[in-house]
């Protein structure tokens, strides 16, 4: 994509006359030069459910003009749209505010409303003294606040589990007592809607999953809402706007209900990794009804309501699906249906605490048809898709009534051409009873797996012979579902390689994006915390996680144990007992609880998310305090799947003790600056001292004065050492190249693992040795991204060796897209930027890279990045948002010439060179596009 094509700018509103009455200092002819654009409410465009009485609010400012910057906005809030348009802030109306802040600028108005919507819009002033006009207007609409708002509505349900059996925390290994399958049930209200409606509002909480239809229709889009939570403590609820569903008259309201991590039915022959029994499936729900006279009224989920098993016979998240069409009643979910067969639900109870679902919700993405489809052994056959990916499959098959096929899927085959689930949860697939009747198309509701194969058993692909006449399978594709956070960036090299190594990367990282962060789609899919702040970064460039890290954030939250650890998992669904408790309290997991507001602060200004995770990161490091030896924290896993003589697991190359105390010092530093940060400046100085601390008794233990190493000199040690601050100034170059040599000496081989890999970049990329980062991955020979490759991996695997007995399928070792984004292309926050206010654009070309090119949309607007080198010369063609400033690094010497456009910097007052010094000039600017050439001297 060319840069070009990044930019985008929206037309102005006509302004009306009352508008330039009350805008100051308007200015029409310079309306196209300053527009306001991507209005956007607790990071959502038009959001529902908004659950908080000061939403923060955030735009983004386009000019013509380079070097813009806002100097004052004013914010009109209004209960409908025809008093916005008349630019009357009936709710609130900021006025004229001297400031630059264009992003999380908290609502200051009124009490809002439970369910009500609000419009808004917003106007700006600019350093060059213009005014934009009124930007398009916005609007969000609020959830329910309190329990009250629910308006009487009850937990309902086909049946409930006894007390006996609930467990929200089971213990992994334990045998089953029971072995049964519940019902997933239909339930159904009719209700009547007597004049012409206004708005109509659906607030849903299902548990597990649930799929919400209206007259005979789904509603959205959505898959397995609402998010996974610890049901225990809390649920989310999902708003719909369904106005465009209902009619005047008789409607029809009905839940489809699934298991997800609610309830892990314990059925035998069906793969469980946990056994999770928090109840039965439930609802909960209110459908708002606001009507255009003004009057209002719900239709809440009761006694009323009835309540049969439906056609999903087998549900869950970690054994599959199974449907039986010939259970189906059609218009069950309509008006007019005969439900007299059906019997009363039962009221039961749910999660006393209840908070609106506001991260993006799961849907069906990209859709993949089979490549090959390959007879494996009698009656069963295996369709190639060619992406590993996480999803379900769609079906479209004909036959006869009961007929039955299988569809097992998997990311690897068996030596015989079978699908193997031996490493990825076994056994799991989705089963279809034909109703038979002409065409039938399904597709699974409530579970979903990991997988580039699938097999086929009881049916027969179309064309090929069936003397037995089995069912005749049109079409079988896959779908791929994830999380659907917007996709903010775009990468490109000349070097095939890394495009290669960037797409696999991203396959692990969509595949990933659930309502968690999951591990993996298939065997676990839990949210193993480590993850969440180590690859975080290459995450965020590529995708707006802003939502998904504050629900990870609040699961983390509710997880923690009330002597303050935070487990390895949130939110937590098992203790896995298996080595003591190292699979529960690793600090470099835990840890996420202090490192990840603090990064969500850096990556978007957000600082409610500190405000609110303060207490928990109090708590988290105090625990932390209470298990260190000395300031030393041994316990966990360490650099888990490192490069070692052994299969991997636990950290080889660096010792216990090691990473986690590094992480511990780090965790210290981040409180200190949160603290001060919040205006605790005595809580500040007390984390500051006691870091000093952890500091001096990690070098006592760990630090080689004589050959300046840490520990063993691994990788790993040597790196985290030098990132996280920990090596004394004098000694930190002796270090750096300590690593550099450790990697020469393996012929540029890697050794570190999950926690050290993205710290050995870091530490690599910070002292100007990009080149090293080339050269141990720009190669197929050795375990890495390019040996996955050529192992035939179709997205990132669980080992550097792309070993078979693993998941090959894992998010935790795709640090080097950071590297990708902030280096090799050079787009990256400078140094106490906080949300991409300040940018450094540094390209690093490095080895036989000849060209580069990434975006980035940040909360300010678009950055970009594209360069090209020849032996003489070099181009770069860098955006940069208004309200920022930016730092352009290009490689020049004091015998360069540099020019922007075709003139030499000195015709541009925006432009100021700073050095030219280490082979790199430093240009400050301010927003706008510039392509600059270098040349060389040639002697």
């Amino acid at each position: 994509m060319q840069i070009s094509c990044f930019l985008r700018f929206s037309k102005s509103l006509a302004v009306s006359i009352v508008a330039a009455i009350l805008a100051t200092h308007y200015q029409p002819a310079n309306a196209q030069r300053l527009a306001v654009t991507n209005l956007k409410c607790a990071y959502q465009a038009q959001p529902l459910g908004v659950q908080t009485q000061k939403p923060t609010l955030s735009w983004q400012l386009t000019s013509e003009q380079r070097n813009t910057t806002q100097t004052a906005y004013r914010i009109l809030v209004a209960d409908s749209e025809k008093s916005l348009a008349k630019n009357v802030g009936t709710i609130w109306d900021s006025q004229k505010v001297t400031s630059g802040a264009s992003i999380q600028v908290p609502y200051a108005g009124p009490t809002l409303q439970a369910t009500k919507p609000y419009y808004w819009k917003v106007m700006t002033w600019d350093n060059h003294g213009h005014a934009s006009t009124w930007s398009q207007p916005a609007r969000w609409q609020m959830g329910l606040l309190s329990a009250a708002d629910w308006q009487g509505a009850k937990w309902i349900a086909y049946e409930e589990l006894p007390a006996e059996r609930v467990n929200v925390l089971p213990v992994d290994g334990k045998k089953d007592d029971y072995l049964g399958n519940n019902v997933l049930p239909l339930l159904r209200k009719d209700f009547t809607v007597p004049r012409k409606l206004q708005r109509a509002t659906a607030y849903v909480c299902g548990l597990g999953q649930f799929e919400l239809h209206l007259n005979g229709q789904k509603v959205g889009n959505h898959f397995l809402d609402p998010a996974w939570t610890k049901f225990d403590k809390q649920a989310q609820y999902v708003t719909f706007d369904v106005t465009e569903q209902l009619r005047k008259g008789t409607n029809t309201v009905g839940v489809l209900l699934g298991n997800g991590f609610y309830y892990v039915p314990p059925v035998k022959n069906r793969f469980r990794k946990l056994k999770s029994s928090f109840g039965y499936p439930k609802l909960l729900c209110r459908v708002v009804l606001d009507y255009r006279d003004g009057t209002s009224e719900s239709v809440v989920s009761d006694a009323s309501w009835k309540t049969t098993a439906g056609p999903v016979t087998f549900s869950s998240i970690y054994g599959g699906e199974d449907y039986n069409a010939s259970l189906e009643q059609p218009g069950w979910d309509a008006p007019r249906f005969n439900d007299t067969a059906w019997k009363p639900v039962v009221l039961t109870s749910g999660p006393t605490e209840l908070n609106a679902q506001m991260s993006e919700p799961l849907k069906v993405h990209e859709t993949f048809a089979s490549q090959t489809i390959t007879p494996a052994q009698p009656g069963k056959w295996v369709y190639d898709f060619g992406q590993n990916a996480s999803g379900i499959i769609e079906l479209q098959v004909q036959g006869r009534a009961g007929d039955t096929v299988r569809i097992t899927p998997a990311e690897l085959l068996a030596p015989d051409g079978t699908v193997n689930q031996k490493n990825s949860g076994r056994p799991y697939y989705f089963t279809y009873v034909l109703r038979g009747s002409g065409v039938e198309t399904w597709r699974p509701r409530f579970s979903y797996y990991g997988f580039r194969y699938a097999q086929l058993e009881g049916g027969v692909p179309q064309g090929q012979a069936n003397p037995t006449n089995r069912p005749v399978v049109l079409n079988l594709t896959s779908l791929h579902t994830r999380n659907a956070a917007p996709f903010v960036g775009d990468f490109a090299c000349s070097n095939d390689l890394f495009n290669r190594t960037n797409t696999l990367i991203d396959w692990s990282i969509k595949s990933n994006l659930a309502s968690v962060f999951t591990d993996c789609p298939h065997r676990e899919k839990l949210g193993w915390l480590e993850e969440t702040h180590l690859m975080g970064a290459s995450i965020r460039y590529r995708y707006d996680i802003a939502t998904l890290c504050r629900k990870t954030i609040a699961d983390m939250q509710a997880s923690q144990l009330p002597n303050g650890l935070v487990p390895e998992i949130a939110p937590e669904y098992v203790k896995f007992e298996w080595g003591g408790d190292m699979f529960r309290d690793s600090p470099e997991w835990g840890s996420a609880s202090i490192i990840l507001p603090w990064y969500v602060y850096q990556w978007y200004g957000d600082q409610q998310v500190l405000e609110s995770s303060y207490p928990m990161m109090q708590r988290y490091v105090a625990y932390l305090g209470t298990k260190a030896q000395g300031h030393i924290l041994s316990q966990g896993l360490g650099d888990w799947y490192d490069l070692g003589p052994k299969p991997p697991g636990t950290s080889q190359q660096t010792p216990m003790g090691v990473t986690g105390t590094a992480t511990y010092y780090y965790d210290l530093t981040i409180l200190s600056e949160v603290a001060r940060l919040l205006g605790k400046p005595q809580e500040a100085a007390a984390y500051e001292q006691l870091a000093a601390e952890v500091r001096t008794a990690f070098n006592q233990k760990f630090f080689n004065p004589s050959t300046k190493q840490y520990a063993t000199g691994s990788q790993a040690a040597n790196a985290m050492a030098v990132y996280m601050g920990l090596v004394e100034p004098a000694h930190k170059a002796a270090v750096v190249e300590n690593i550099v040599q450790d990697i020469r000496s393996r012929n540029n081989a890697l050794t570190a693992g999950d926690i050290g890999y993205r710290y050995l970049l870091r530490v690599l990329e910070d002292a100007g040795r990009s080149d090293v980062v080339f050269a141990m991955n720009n190669r197929t020979d050795v375990p890495g991204y390019g040996y996955q490759l050529t192992q035939g991996a179709t997205a990132l695997t669980e080992s550097w060796a792309a070993l078979p007995t693993v998941s090959n399928n894992h998010l935790m070792l795709g640090h080097l897209q950071e590297w990708f984004y902030g280096a090799l292309a050079g787009i990256r926050p400078a140094k106490e930027a906080v949300a991409f206010n300040k940018i450094d654009v540094r390209p690093e070309p490095v080895g036989d890279v000849a060209s580069a090119k990434a975006s980035h949309t940040s909360p300010y607007g678009l950055i970009a990045s594209e360069w090209k080198k020849t032996a003489t010369s070099f181009e770069l063609t860098t955006t940069i948002p208004a309200n920022t400033t930016a730092t352009i690094y290009l490689p020049a010497t004091a015998a360069s010439t540099i020019l922007e456009g075709k003139q030499p910097l000195a015709r541009y007052p925006e432009l100021k060179l700073l050095s030219i010094e280490n082979g790199k000039a430093r240009i400050q600017t301010g927003s706008g596009t510039y392509h600059f050439t270098v040349t060389q001297q040639l002697e």
